[in-house]
């Protein structure tokens, strides 16, 4: 076994088994504290469906527009997105924590209230939850069938494969968001009886794609020393993610800055009353924590083409933009359970490790099952000396 399958091996294993641990722990606080626990869950759970959504549009982008980035990091958003079938079964918690996280779900509640009363046609459980289904359905059927002509690249020189996958591709980019924004709009913001916005759902989605740039880099530098990558992986290809994740971190800024600036202009009750109480206590700590590492540092620093042609430069900047994202996706969810002040349960790490952990080991067991570069990267493989080390 070389030292590439024992990396996967034991990312594998130390994944579920971490997984498998936290999950056992987000589950008892789901019991112990139900208000917590779910709405821990929720939080994981969004992060972690949004990378692997982020995977699958960034592959379908790839299919589309070719390029060397693409070809060298294909077989990991391609294990991302076939996390998808393990996502569908790990929303069932969500359904059974439906009156401690949605207003709608609560007849009390929407009795009492004119705007959830005028919503209810729209939202309700049997609808949540059939919406829910066809959104995994659509999306893992273009999943498996971007998976599938991928690898029959590989299998034979017929261009019928990658003619199909390019095919698929043009309308993947825009089904999977059309579809996520239906997810989003029923996850995420119907937790806010009154709130809406047209932005919102971008913002996620924006976020869902820096996160799979930021993971493909992490992993390209993590084996980039190891076959078959050594000698492939080049600073080219590592100044292309670079210049695709700062690409991305200025566009996800510009559409969460568009989302604020609209709102406060218009000042009106039911849509300012979202920021309200995320500026209040110490969320507005946390918020200019997300703006400053968020933005403004990976910004940039990856406005230096030095910077993204140092692969360790280049990899923490990555780990900060992946790690910054899990605190923005918690502080658009969870102060709308606790908008007096900042507030962390011990479910939210356990939530998030849980998921994380499962996530991780269906990944790297998806990676394990092909070969870890598309065929034609191997026949055209550089000279090992382009691959960079630098420290």
């Amino acid at each position: 076994m070389n030292q590439l399958s024992t990396k996967l091996q034991r990312l594998q294993r130390n994944g579920f088994i971490a997984g498998g641990i936290f999950i056992l722990l987000a589950g008892a606080g789901m019991v112990l504290t139900p208000r917590a626990g779910f709405v821990s869950y929720l939080e994981a759970y969004v992060f972690w469906c949004s990378l692997a959504l982020g995977c699958l549009n960034l592959s379908a982008i790839h299919h589309l527009t070719g390029g060397a980035w693409g070809n060298v990091t294909r077989r990991f958003f391609e294990a991302g997105y076939m996390t998808l079938p393990v996502l569908a079964i790990l929303f069932l918690p969500i359904l059974f924590g439906l009156h401690e996280l949605y207003p709608w779900s609560n007849p009390a509640e929407v009795a009492a209230d004119k705007i959830l009363a005028q919503k209810s046609a729209y939202e309700n459980v049997p609808g949540f939850t059939m919406r829910a289904a066809l959104c995994f359905a659509v999306w893992i059927q273009i999943a498996c069938l971007l998976r599938k002509w991928s690898l029959q690249q590989d299998a034979s020189p017929d261009t019928v494969p990658a003619t199909k996958a390019r095919t698929l591709a043009g309308p993947a980019i825009v089904i999977v968001p059309f579809v996520a924004t239906f997810a989003f709009v029923d996850w995420v913001m119907s937790i806010e009886a009154a709130w809406f916005s047209t932005v919102f759902c971008i913002i996620l989605l924006a976020g869902g794609i820096l996160l799979a740039v930021a993971m493909g880099i992490m992993m390209l530098a993590w084996f980039q020393t190891e076959a078959p990558f050594a000698g492939v992986v080049t600073k080219k290809q590592f100044l292309d993610l670079g210049n695709l994740l700062l690409a991305f971190v200025m566009f996800w800024t510009y559409v969460a800055f568009s989302q604020l600036l609209i709102i406060y202009s218009g000042n009106q009750p039911h849509e300012i009353s979202w920021y309200l109480h995320r500026i209040a206590g110490g969320w507005k700590w946390l918020l200019l924590f997300i703006a400053l590492f968020q933005f403004f540092t990976p910004f940039f620093i990856l406005l230096f083409r030095s910077f993204k042609q140092n692969i360790n430069t280049l990899a923490r900047v990555a780990a900060l933009v992946f790690l910054v994202n899990a605190l923005e996706n918690f502080w658009s969810i969870a102060p709308t359970f606790y908008p007096a002040g900042l507030s962390i349960h011990w479910t939210d790490f356990a939530a998030w490790l849980g998921l994380g952990g499962i996530w991780a080991g269906t990944f790297a067991a998806n990676l394990k099952k092909h070969p870890l570069l598309v065929r034609s990267v191997v026949e055209t493989a550089p000279a090992a000396t382009e691959v960079s080390h630098e420290k």
